[in-house]
């Protein structure tokens, strides 16, 4: 009897897979930080024998190099990927013996990469899954655009043309098992649900109920932002990532946070938004720990910049360490454990700003000194935004801090984390802020005027 476990990469919205017998078993998209694959396999008392990819990774660091090292299993690439390390290269086609009476078969896929390849699960012959990568998700596909500008157009056809060939070629009742679509920037808008089957895509997904044209003139509108260290993430995993090192980073003292900050050094405080409004380090900036911090800090921060990591325990230090990896940020510069008090000299004061809710906006919405600054991206602002308000995404606010007109600024986003990040940014210019932390469905229930184009 086959099995298939997930492994679950919430904060950067991804899926990776273990799928094997009672003996052997395949890694399918491993993250950077693999010991959590061979604990999986440890569990189920099974030795990693290949592990695979789908593609050459745009948001993550793979760490299927490294577990193929570890375990000594045979590492399959698709051939058409230009990579610098030994592998085995996948063709179309190509079928590979897991375990007694388990194989997985390539299938060449290209839209989302012109090389993707999705590999189909057989037992005894019988398709029991597939695993899509970033080809056919739950109710989208992945995006053609991470590659190159030029080729999005024909690879959005490729990608077309793939989800027609998994449900031409594999029987409705196949599990769809993407490695994308969970909220990864991967994926084209937000999948839904959790689990599919080839039957359900064929009723809901967009790819494989409209024709090319209408399909091509959807997807290429319904793309959003790239998150800008994506073009960092191919060129690792082309030249084959380092192991990762998880060992924690030399511990600063508040002189020495001070000293990281006066040299333009990001120091970024990983507690909650609640706690940090209430009295943080002047300078530093504000990312919560169980929010998508790989995600936003890794689009925020300028490439290779020192970070120190201000955490409350060593745990939740480990936990930021482990996702940052997972982006290529393989080593804080410092850290520091504890809370505030811990970070500053004796007798230093702590910054601290206040929260607010949409109905506190709307008794200062048109006040002289008051701007109200969105921070979603452009494709949420399309749906409607606060009448008066200024645009400036989250992404591009570091380097647009001058644009924000002079006054005491009211920060908001969707439910408040965006907004928090970049109140903290704002603070740290040295901007008198407030941070909206509300659902931005309670912007009309307040009064506040909206508009839409």
């Amino acid at each position: 009897m086959f099995f298939v476990d997930t492994i679950e990469v919430a904060g950067l919205g991804n899926r990776s897979y273990l799928a094997g017998g009672e003996r052997t078993a395949v890694a399918i998209d491993p993250p950077r930080d693999a010991d959590q694959v061979l604990e999986a396999a440890a569990r189920r008392g099974v030795r990693i024998s290949h592990v695979v990819e789908t593609h050459i990774h745009n948001d993550y660091v793979t760490g299927g190099l490294e577990l193929a090292r570890l375990t000594g299993a045979a590492y399959l690439v698709p051939a058409g990927a230009a990579v610098s390390f030994r592998r085995i290269p996948v063709h179309d086609g190509d079928s590979t013996v897991i375990d007694a009476d388990l194989t997985l078969q390539a299938l060449a896929t290209p839209g989302h990469t012109p090389h993707h390849t999705a590999y189909v699960l057989q037992e005894h012959g019988v398709e029991v899954a597939v695993f899509t990568g970033g080809s056919l998700l739950i109710g989208t596909v992945g995006r053609p655009d991470l590659v190159e500008p030029r080729l999005t157009e024909s690879l959005a056809r490729a990608q077309h043309a793939s989800a027609r060939r998994l449900a031409a070629e594999l029987p409705d009742a196949t599990a769809v098992l993407p490695t994308h679509g969970f909220g990864s920037f991967c994926s084209v808008g937000q999948a839904g649900g959790n689990e599919t089957t080839i039957g359900k895509e064929k009723a809901s997904n967009d790819a494989l109920t409209q024709d090319v044209d209408t399909f091509i003139g959807h997807l290429l509108t319904g793309l959003d932002d790239i998150p800008a260290y994506y073009t960092h993430m191919g060129p690792a995993n082309s030249a084959g990532p380092a192991p990762v090192d998880l060992t924690p980073p030399a511990m600063a003292d508040p002189g020495q946070i001070a000293a990281r900050l006066a040299a333009g050094e990001w120091v970024v405080d990983l507690r909650n938004r609640i706690a940090f409004a209430e009295g943080h380090v002047t300078g530093t900036c504000n990312f919560e720990a169980d929010g998508q911090l790989a995600t936003y800090l890794a689009w925020l921060i300028p490439w290779g910049k020192p970070v120190t990591l201000l955490a409350e325990s060593a745990g939740q230090l480990a936990r930021a360490q482990r996702e940052l990896v997972r982006v290529g940020i393989d080593r804080p510069a410092a850290a520091a454990t504890g809370g505030p008090s811990a970070w500053t000299a004796e007798g230093e004061a702590l910054a601290t700003f206040p929260r607010a809710t949409f109905a506190d906006l709307a008794g200062r919405h048109w006040a002289k000194d008051v701007v109200v600054l969105d921070v979603r991206r452009a494709s949420e602002r399309a749906a409607g935004w606060i009448e008066g308000s200024v645009h400036v995404p989250l992404h591009t606010l570091h380097r647009r801090l001058g644009e924000v007109p002079p006054g005491e600024v009211w920060v908001h986003c969707v439910s408040g984390m965006r907004a928090a990040i970049a109140a903290s940014l704002l603070d740290a210019a040295g901007r008198d802020v407030v941070a909206v932390d509300d659902s931005l469905t309670a912007a009309d229930q307040a009064g506040l005027p909206l508009r839409t184009a």
